[in-house]
């Protein structure tokens, strides 16, 4: 009889620090000795490693998959990458360490449920490590991995890794950064990592994976209310089948919290209420549907709803709101513009937006809340925003899901920033 062997969930996770600090070759480490690597790919990589004149092979090119990264050595865009272990499946994003790449540091940030903030021995805790560990605190990643590197090049000194975890636990209390756990590696030598070596015998604790399998999934550090934005209404039209005449179908993806027929729910804006029917994916009753899962609810009323309207628990009704108070991060070349209205896309919902006030900026650098009568590109701020239509819209700290937004250029169409609502 096979073992039946527990799934622990998706994790997605982000890996950030300063640059050279080694994230890209932490990532190839870990694809190489979990074994993820297709034989053609490492090939290819060995080839590439061969022509630089480098006596091993360069893991960092797994992820550094830009040509002007390559040709650079630097990682610019944020790289993806999969893999899986016998218990669970992981997406890792590759965020750029300069500062004038924030804006795609968040990017990646706004979907991770863990952060793995890397810190070269060498040089200690510096001031990006200090911003990028704040950013991540931002967007709400609950779990924060500091990975002291390059213990290689310290000869493995334990002296140095507990003079660095004290240095960063100080600057953590100072800015409220709760959960995090320690762990010195060698990425380049792969102590540590999946297999812990024989260099760092002074460490007891668990490799790198050994966190990462144990780590909490998504959606479970506390409830989470069911909100389901609707994104299309299903009516065939399939006179050959009389039994579809009546068949309508809101479909969507959860985005928080959990369905079951029987549940009685609201349809907003409208305020109807009524129970669910069914829950089906492609056809297919189901009974129940939970977080991340995309599927069609039927009710048991009549009810116009149509895309950007919002299905909830009776019980779990949100606020509707025409103000906003959101910490946003601005992505465009050209600046915020307070004269200008912009469209606010929250879930499936649009509304336009004017900009009521910047409240204040934050210098990425120093952590200091400053004043600011405009934004930049790669600049965070909180802001205030009055909408044209409602919004349905949570803390941000409460549902990730229904708690962040983007900002659209109307004349454009083009993403111009992205929200997270306080």
């Amino acid at each position: 009889m096979t073992a039946q062997v527990e799934d622990h969930g998706l994790l997605r996770f982000l890996t950030c620090g300063s640059v050279d600090d080694g994230k890209s070759t932490l990532i190839g480490r870990l694809l190489f000795d979990t074994k993820t690597i297709l034989a053609d790919t490492l090939s290819a990589i060995a080839k590439t490693s061969e022509k630089r004149g480098l006596g091993a092979v360069d893991l960092s090119l797994l992820t550094d998959g830009l040509q002007a990264e390559r040709e650079q050595g630097i990682t610019i865009d944020v790289a993806y990458r999969y893999f899986s272990t016998g218990t669970r499946k992981y997406i890792i994003a590759d965020a750029p360490g300069h500062e004038q790449y924030t804006r795609n540091m968040v990017t990646a940030a706004s979907t991770a449920n863990l952060a793995i903030i890397l810190i070269d021995a060498r040089k200690g805790v510096l001031t990006q490590t200090r911003r990028h560990s704040k950013l991540a605190a931002l967007v709400g990643i609950p779990h924060l991995i500091v990975a002291i590197n390059k213990m290689d090049l310290v000869d493995y000194s334990q002296e140095t890794y507990e003079r660095i975890k004290a240095e960063y636990l100080e600057f953590a209390a100072k800015v409220g950064i709760e959960d995090i756990r320690f762990i010195p590696l060698s990425a380049l030598n792969g102590d540590m990592i999946v297999d812990r070596g024989d260099s760092l015998n002074w460490y007891d604790g668990p490799t790198l994976l050994d966190m990462l399998e144990a780590a909490p999934a998504a959606h479970t550090e506390h409830t989470e209310k069911f909100r389901f934005p609707v994104q299309y209404v299903c009516r065939p039209q399939d006179s050959a089948n009389p039994e579809l005449h009546d068949y309508r179908g809101f479909m969507g993806r959860v985005e928080a919290g959990s369905i079951k027929v029987g549940d009685a729910v609201t349809v907003l804006p409208s305020g109807r209420e009524s129970t669910v029917k069914a829950v089906q994916i492609g056809g297919v009753d189901i009974g129940e549907a939970f977080t991340e899962q995309s599927i069609t609810l039927l009710l048991a009323d009549e009810i116009d709803t149509s895309r950007g309207d919002m299905i909830v628990k009776s019980n779990e009704v949100p606020a509707a709101v025409k103000q906003i108070e959101a910490t946003v991060c601005w992505m465009a070349e050209a600046p915020m513009d307070r004269a200008r209205t912009y469209l606010i896309r929250h879930t499936t919902r649009d509304s336009k937006a004017k900009l009521a006030a910047i409240d204040h900026r934050l210098d990425v650098n120093t952590l200091e809340k400053v004043p600011a009568e405009k934004l930049a590109m790669n600049d965070i701020a909180q802001v205030t925003f009055k909408l044209a239509q409602p919004l349905f819209a949570d803390p941000y700290l409460e549902n990730r899901g229904t708690g962040a937004f983007i900002i659209i250029d109307e004349s454009s169409n083009n993403t111009v920033g992205a929200g997270m609502i306080l």
